[in-house]
């Protein structure tokens, strides 16, 4: 594709590491230790030089950003203290700031009229906007509140609601008085939820009385009810009113809007330590329980704003669109945090991609003229099903760089991505990142002027981002054209510094499979190039015949084929290859002959990848079983084909349960067909 230059952000950063920016926030001649590139040799002029700053002299890279983009009360006396082998973290000690000032006050004191939020609610066409100012006030009211009710620096606060401007109000104000926010994805199970309120010991849940998506209506009070019934740690729960109908309100219950208006409109911010907690949010496991990983103030902040102003070109008075749940670590990095920081208008969106149709993204980039679109390949490959006439339909001009987040993106949606919705001269930016690494770390920008960017490829490591692939025995896949386990041999500000409760656990699941390297748990290939591409996760990997083969892999030859805009690939045990793989497919309306597809899906497979590669089995499904963020459920998946469907564990997060006997359905039907013809 034509690659966009995105020399000035690089220029930029150059400046500030060679002094030339003022600081933002910092008192003259205040005490900070770190070197400046400055005081060494004049900076080449390259993003080759700025990452090999950034990897050699961490403290000289991180410290001058962190002085000019971060408002500080009191200045930082050493930029890092970190050594992976034993998973100690620590990134601008001594360094006291808010970060709630961090994502207003210092642009209600410019610019108090410039829109922070644009909420695009479930109803088409009724987006409101929402001012620095405005969200200020809302922030420190609801503030405020938190503190009548009890709630103090270091409480840990539930927050279960879907994006809008109050979960915005809401995490910004725990971050403002010290607390600590836990947001539930408001698709979670009453027991879900309950699960990470008692985990985290939570002091107050804040919640809608009921939800909006997709034209129906969700009864969050009556989830958070259900919940807070196994949560003793809880004393009030919060409700805000999205919609005017009334619900039950017990003992526990305070109407938020209420209680909100009693409340002065200015909160002093605490200020907190550099490695003080800002949030808690949780991943799931191998081992099937949360995990509640801890994200701190300073280092996770400069991380997703500087990400954000670099992978995705954004420039002053661009419109934002992130459009995925504040549940998520891409909410909170690529919603909230990461362009609020930059003083961006950030677009929340409330809907789903079909409703009322399937231009709802593209009617809401021509009206809301937004220049960045980051969206998940589930989504893509969704649309794609209803064809390019939804997508041209709408002028989407205004679109300078579109993204992809969430899962490595197949070649066909990544094409239909560019040349569709880009018209082929947009900047596409496969991101990989993960709720650990706190922002994106692989992408295609930042680059150097001009560089290439290839389909279907995360490629370049962000500053400070050192990718090394790993063996089985442990040691270091070098060169290139290899593939390994990907792990990361440098510490960087935005990671997770532990799992709430149970460090152990953390340090076992990052650090001690490859003892001073973090794991990622994904797979890696690295390009003639140098480049780099994510299979898929470690456990994602089937071995057939001796042959690793990344299930990702698989999938996106699959994907290929126009008739197929969903598949799923899992393993599963084999008498003679040990393992071989079953691939699950959606077919489109009009795909015509189901045999035929499949026979020629094999032979994509042996093209693409390998003979060895081609699936023993191929079953057509309806649809695949998703979690209500659109990543597939491929362990239900497993447990099917292996006849442990009685033993499915925790379906709470599935999209529509029903789905299950679906499968089960059609997954009878294939075996009792192949049965008769042998």
């Amino acid at each position: 594709m034509a690659a966009r230059s995105v020399g000035c952000g690089v220029r930029r950063l150059r400046s500030v590491l060679q002094g030339r920016a003022g600081p933002r926030g910092w008192p003259p001649g205040g005490g900070c230790a770190p070197r400046r590139a400055a005081s060494g040799p004049p900076l080449p002029a390259s993003y080759p030089a700025l990452r090999a700053l950034a990897e050699r002299q961490p403290d000289a890279f991180w410290g001058p950003l962190a002085r000019d983009t971060l408002v500080w009360d009191t200045p930082f006396h050493t930029v890092w203290d970190c050594d992976l082998s034993s998973g100690k973290i620590g990134w601008f000690l001594g360094g006291q700031l808010n970060v709630s000032v961090n994502c207003l006050d210092q642009h209600v004191q410019k610019s108090p009229e410039s829109v922070a939020l644009i909420w695009e609610r479930d109803e088409p066409g009724t987006e409101v906007r929402i001012t620095y100012r405005e969200l200020l006030e809302t922030t420190c009211r609801l503030a405020n509140t938190l503190k009548r009710h009890g709630v103090r620096r270091g409480d840990r606060v539930a927050i279960y609601m879907p994006v809008s401007p109050q979960v915005v109000a809401a995490m910004l104000a725990c971050a403002r008085i010290g607390a600590v926010h836990n947001v539930v994805f408001a698709g979670f199970s009453a027991e879900s939820l309950a699960g990470r309120i008692n985990d985290a010991k939570c002091k107050v849940v804040i919640t809608f009385n009921q939800g909006l998506r997709g034209g129906r209506v969700v009864e969050l009070k009556k989830i958070v009810d259900e919940a807070v019934k196994h949560c003793p740690t809880v004393q009030h729960v919060l409700v805000a009113h999205r919609t005017d109908n009334k619900v039950p309100m017990g003992k526990l219950d305070v109407p938020l809007e209420e209680a909100m208006a009693k409340e002065d409109p200015v909160c002093a911010p605490e200020s907190m330590g550099s490695e003080d907690m800002l949030f808690l949010l949780y991943t799931s496991g191998s081992t099937g329980k949360p995990k509640g990983l801890v994200h701190t103030q300073a280092g996770y902040l400069l991380f997703a704003a500087l990400t954000h102003k670099h992978v995705f070109d954004y420039r002053p008075g661009d419109v934002f669109g992130c459009m995925a749940d504040i549940g998520w670590i891409t909410g909170h990095s690529y919603v909230l945090y990461g362009p609020l920081c930059n003083g961006a208008t950030s677009v929340l969106f409330e809907s789903t991609p079909v409703y009322p149709d399937p231009g709802r993204y593209w009617e809401v980039v021509q009206r809301l003229k937004i220049n960045q679109f980051y969206g998940a390949p589930t989504a893509v490959r969704l649309l794609i099903k209803y064809g390019d006439t939804w997508v041209k339909k709408y002028d989407r001009s205004s679109l300078r760089t579109l993204g992809s987040v969430g899962e490595p993106i197949n070649h066909e949606a990544w094409d239909w991505l560019h040349k569709v919705v880009g018209d082929s001269r947009c900047t596409l930016v496969d991101t990989w990142w993960q709720t650990e690494t706190g922002g994106i770390c692989i992408a295609p920008r930042p680059s150097e002027e001009g560089a290439e960017i290839l389909p279907a490829m995360a490629m370049r490591p962000f500053f400070g981002i050192i990718p090394v692939l790993m063996d089985d025995k442990g040691n270091i896949v070098e060169g290139n054209n290899v593939s390994g386990a990907l792990c990361l041999s440098q510490a960087w500000p935005g990671m997770a510094r532990t799992i709430y409760g149970d460090h152990q656990r953390f340090l076992e699941a990052y650090f001690k499979v490859y003892p001073g390297y973090y794991f990622t748990g994904d797979g890696a290939y690295r390009t003639e190039g140098g480049h780099y591409q994510i299979t898929g996760r470690m456990d994602d990997v089937i071995n057939i015949s001796g042959h690793r083969l990344g299930t990702a892999e698989v999938e996106d030859a699959i994907a290929s084929h126009p008739a197929v805009p969903e598949t799923a690939v899992i393993g599963y045990p084999h008498d003679i290859k040990g393992e071989a793989a079953f691939a699950f497919i959606v077919l489109k309306d009009k795909a015509g002959d189901a045999d035929a597809v499949m026979s020629e899906l094999r032979s994509t497979v042996a093209t693409k990848i390998a003979k060895y590669a081609v699936p023993d089995e191929i079953l057509v499904v309806k649809r695949l079983p998703k979690t209500r963020s659109g990543k597939v459920m491929r362990r239900l998946l497993r447990k099917i084909i292996t006849d442990k469907a009685q033993s499915l564990g925790d379906t709470t997060t599935l999209e529509d349960p029903s789905i299950i006997t679906e499968i089960l359905s059609a997954y009878q039907e294939h075996k009792d067909k192949k049965a008769a013809r042998q």
